[in-house]
């Protein structure tokens, strides 16, 4: 488990899966945290699923323009553009970011039923739900809530339905080329036509292959540029395979809602984009678990 981040209002400490679940869960995230008055809350665009499942759950508020979000544990679809949402409390829980599969696995459906909205977890998991807060609140330390989550979530995850092997291999291709790869080759490599391979996937994964590709390019970009010594933003473009910065500047702005400095700029704000697990709930945070301690009533 890694080193924990804490301030005086947050904690956060991530842990990554069991080994055989590494192709379903992409980490854990456990979390506390206060928030006095009011922010706006933003989630970029993600390629995968966000579950979580929540100890105390915060007030959340609907922003004009957006969906109402769920009042509680809240499980969040792939999504091509970012979700926002007013939040003030104290909250207390666990995020599992699922990949597709895992995500396909665990709740038993398509997941364009869930793509670009949020729906709260006992919508989908049913009494589970219920259950399995009641006993991560049991347990003693984030390191047994952590593997209770494996036992949990690995056991439904092992006996749920697998996607079609093409979806699956169509989007490990996309995020092993970082959203480099054309749609047209994609659709050779598995055997499909560029039509079907845009239907089915589209039905399984929630997205589009090219939204997929645009969403991994961009999470490609935020990190060459989070790197300690990051190359200029015409450098990350370059590199990614934007055709140009302003490219890259569009694609930050449709998927974030910012343009790239501004994101980064953002960083200290509590209301800054989340953009995944792996990349820290704030782009401030090279390491998402780079600062604190243990939580009073905790003991490891």
């Amino acid at each position: 488990m890694a080193k924990p981040h804490k301030n005086d209002d947050e904690y956060f400490v991530t842990r990554l899966p069991r080994r055989d679940l590494t192709e379903h869960i992409v980490c854990y995230m456990g979390y506390e945290r206060t928030l006095h008055r009011p922010v706006t809350r933003r989630l970029a665009a993600l390629g995968s699923v966000l579950m979580l499942i929540e100890l105390d759950s915060p007030h959340r508020g609907r922003v004009a323009g957006t969906p109402q979000p769920p009042d509680r544990s809240p499980v969040v679809g792939l999504t091509d553009r970012p979700l926002l949402f007013t939040q003030y409390g104290r909250e207390r829980g666990l995020l599992a970011e699922l990949t597709p599969l895992g995500a396909r696995a665990l709740l038993g459906l398509p997941l364009r039923l869930i793509s670009n909205t949020a729906v709260c977890a006992a919508d989908l998991l049913g009494t589970e739900a219920g259950r399995l807060s009641e006993r991560l609140i049991e347990a003693r330390t984030w390191a047994d809530r952590f593997q209770l989550l494996d036992e949990q979530l690995g056991a439904r995850i092992h006996s749920g339905a697998a996607l079609p092997s093409q979806v699956q291999g169509a989007w490990q291709e996309l995020l092993r080329s970082a959203g480099r790869m054309r749609i047209n080759t994609l659709a050779e490599r598995v055997g499909w036509t560029r039509q079907h391979l845009n239907t089915r996937f589209r039905e399984q994964i929630g997205l589009s292959p090219k939204a997929v590709a645009r969403v991994a390019r961009f999470h490609a970009a935020i990190r060459l540029a989070t790197r300690p010594r990051p190359p200029s933003w015409a450098e990350v473009a370059a590199s990614c395979g934007y055709s140009d910065q302003s490219h890259l500047h569009r694609d930050f702005r449709l998927l974030t809602g910012h343009g790239p400095t501004e994101l980064l700029a953002s960083a200290n704000s509590r209301g800054s984009a989340f953009t995944g697990t792996r990349q820290g709930t704030r782009l401030v945070s090279q390491d998402l678990c780079t600062y604190g301690s243990t939580p009073a009533g905790e003991t490891g």
